[in-house]
């Protein structure tokens, strides 16, 4: 089977010649194998970092399930903004500093946060007086030579020709995660009463991109309906009352129209996994991270509802996959085999963004461990 035969054939509930495997090496293992300073990526689009994504999966032969790499955007989407410019305000051999900033009645304003670009890392925002800079740049300097790609669905198409049978291109939809702060936490508890109003909001909203990716010439072979971090600044009852409502709508009409579903959600999951399986038909969900990054038994987890939903895990990303060895990592990848590959729907991965640093070999330990010990 080729890696795409292979993901929809469990999806689809069926058996496939062997265990997928995915590692979730995100952006920060892609951006390293381009060999370039990080903010060639992650400033200049150069390359779009979907693109160092499918690169990367298809050195290592993963079983690519792309979940929402790949940045879809409709021109009606578009908010209304005043114009926002971008200026470097430092640079040295470590790291690109930028600013925005925009004119309000013929004055210059500056935003509060600054966007520090590092040369082997992900950017950060931070005040810029943390860094030693001052809150209004006293230099500054536009920032050009950011490339740019089609993001709409002429994008999608090349993006999806490009990652060809190496896998399934999804597309986010809705999402899981309506308060991600604190002052979102306090937003939430302010106002009991728009509540109601909010979730009805994010279906109306979610429902109107859904019926636009619908209608594109080139589908997405699966939706995204997660996020990062869904119990973490919100409680179950916060989740179910704002952000589940959409997402359950979306999971609904997916399913009618044969397009199966995701979730990702790092960090605390297991009850995420038991509403998801009991009360809609998602399609799968990762990365079901172990303590003390999240709270999942792999094991339990199929045992439960294993029959019910595809699940996507979970080996340790840094115990594991970044300090262990190449032997570790296969013992690791055999132990998740036994625990959640009986009778299929389960795809052999990682939690949440594998380190930068994490060894080439214990990448390919990984696929090759599916390859052989998976095999049904």
């Amino acid at each position: 089977m080729t890696p795409r035969e292979r993901l929809q054939a469990v999806l689809g509930g069926q058996i496939p010649d062997c265990v997928p495997v995915m590692p979730d090496t995100s952006n920060m293992i892609p951006a390293r194998r381009t060999g370039k300073p990080f903010w060639d990526l992650y400033l200049y689009n150069d390359p779009p970092l979907w693109q160092a994504f499918i690169a990367c999966a298809k050195h290592f032969d993963f079983d690519v399930l792309m979940d929402g790499y790949f940045p879809l955007r409709f021109d009606e989407e578009a908010p209304r903004r005043p114009a926002v410019e971008r200026f470097i305000v430092h640079r040295d051999q470590r790291r690109i500093v930028v600013q925005d900033s925009w004119r309000d009645a013929g004055r210059r304003r500056w935003a509060e946060h600054v966007t520090v670009y590092r040369v082997a890392d992900p950017p950060a925002p931070v005040r810029p007086e943390q860094i030693g800079l001052p809150t209004v740049p006293r230099r500054f300097e536009p920032v050009e030579g950011v490339r740019t790609f089609e993001t709409g669905p002429e994008g999608f198409r090349r993006a999806k020709a490009l990652l060809g049978d190496q896998g399934l291109l999804g597309v986010f939809v809705a999402g899981t995660v309506a308060f991600g702060d604190e002052r979102d936490v306090y937003r939430y508890y302010d106002n009991p009463d728009k509540h109601a109003q909010w979730a009805a909001e994010r279906i109306e909203a979610a429902e109107r991109r859904y019926d636009r990716i619908l209608a594109m010439p080139v589908r997405p072979d699966f939706l995204c309906v997660g996020g990062s971090g869904t119990l973490i600044f919100q409680t179950v009852e916060m989740f179910r009352k704002v952000a589940f409502p959409a997402v359950r709508r979306i999971i609904e009409r997916a399913t009618a129209d044969g397009l199966p579903t995701h979730v990702h959600s790092c960090g605390p999951e297991a009850e995420l996994v038991r509403i998801f399986a009991e009360e809609t038909t998602l399609t799968v969900i990762d990365p079901l991270e172990t303590p003390p990054m999240g709270d999942c038994d792999l094991g339990e987890l199929k045992r439960r509802f294993g029959e019910r939903i595809v699940l996507k895990g979970n080996l340790h990303t840094t115990d594991v996959m970044l300090r262990g060895s190449a032997a570790d990592v296969a013992a690791a990848s055999r132990g998740a085999i036994d625990d959640a590959a009986a009778g299929g729907r389960f795809i052999l991965s990682t939690g949440d963004q594998c380190g930068r640093d994490t060894p080439d070999e214990n990448l390919h330990a990984m696929v090759e461990t599916a390859r052989t010990y998976g095999r049904y």
